[in-house]
């Protein structure tokens, strides 16, 4: 009623904001928190021009939000339209405020886990907000992870993204693999985010090429991350699928032949269902080039094929 009251006064808006943080510990209070996120955005529209009122607001939205998806909730279905169009105004008022967008982009990151939002975020335009703002801030780790989240979200379910946007989303994501393969997080996320690109097959014949050779290097640096290994073969696979080109580059690779970090991969992760899927599917377009499968017989890949046929009879 106070926020309602004084909707015009920023210095009322910022109290009332942080009085409703103040009952963040309070499990009974988070139904309220929770209906208030509309208001608390609306708010943060309002008084664009105050940085403190939105820090404030994106730190108390980033609480409520966490505690919502710890309790299970689709939180695309708490938020309106105007909760993400707020939150891509302030995104491209503050384009140059790496704190306030490093907020911002984490919030964008955990709506998108609901396909009711990520839907909403595609119509709002989100896709050239989240690229634009992994290329002002490539450095930034939490913004460069946000965005890749928040990309692969927005990517993995649509077949109807405008082909520019696509260019530009690979470049990116691209860019951030490039940059942080050495955080296992972030070039995570990277490598998720192109693997949904890959399924849109919007690569160009020289990014087929280095695309694969970057997978390749993230696999390589991060084979103890599964979640990583299980989409990295996963966008190898449609890469080797779509092109020669990557066929090519998975066994000239000056690091190191890929049908060995394959076999790597497999016997690092081989009591998990989902990664050695991952690697079926990958070994599956392996298998459609001569070359590489002449190679695979001459590194002994039989034995592993036959212990994944007797451990994974589906696969």
């Amino acid at each position: 009623e106070f926020m309602h009251a004084y909707w015009d006064r920023e210095e009322a808006q910022v109290k009332a904001v942080e009085h409703l943080a103040s009952f963040l510990g309070d499990k009974n209070a988070f139904p309220c928190l929770l209906a208030c996120t509309g208001l608390i955005t609306s708010a943060m529209k309002t008084h664009i021009d105050s940085v403190e009122l939105q820090r404030g607001g994106c730190r108390l939205l980033l609480e409520i939000l966490s505690q919502a998806l710890e309790r299970n909730l689709d939180v695309g279905r708490s938020l309106d339209d105007s909760v993400i169009s707020s939150l891509l105004e302030i995104v491209r008022k503050y384009s140059e405020n790496e704190e306030l967008l490093s907020l911002v982009c984490t919030l964008l990151m955990m709506i998108s886990s609901s396909e009711v939002a990520a839907e909403n975020l595609r119509k709002a335009g989100a896709i050239p907000d989240l690229v634009m703002s992994i290329r002002k801030f490539l450095h930034n780790e939490q913004i460069c992870l946000s965005c890749c989240g928040a990309l692969w979200s927005l990517v993995v379910s649509e077949s109807s993204i405008d082909k520019a946007l696509l260019k530009s989303a690979i470049s990116a994501s691209s860019a951030v693999l490039q940059e942080h393969l050495q955080n296992g997080t972030v070039a995570e996320a990277a490598a998720s985010a192109l693997w949904a690109l890959s399924l849109q097959g919007r690569f160009t014949e020289n990014e087929y090429e280095s695309t694969t050779a970057l997978l390749l290097d993230a696999l390589r640096m991060n084979l103890g991350r599964p979640v990583l290994v299980k989409n990295t073969c996963q966008a190898l696979a449609h890469l080797l699928r779509l092109s020669e080109i990557s066929a090519f580059s998975f066994v000239t690779d000056s690091k190191g032949n890929g049908i060995k970090l394959v076999k790597d991969a497999y016997y690092f992760h081989s009591d998990d269902p989902e990664v050695v899927e991952s690697i079926c599917a990958l070994i599956n377009e392996m298998v459609q080039y001569d070359d590489i499968a002449l190679d695979m017989v001459s590194q002994k890949m039989k034995e592993m094929l036959s212990e994944i046929k007797s451990r994974f009879p589906s696969s």
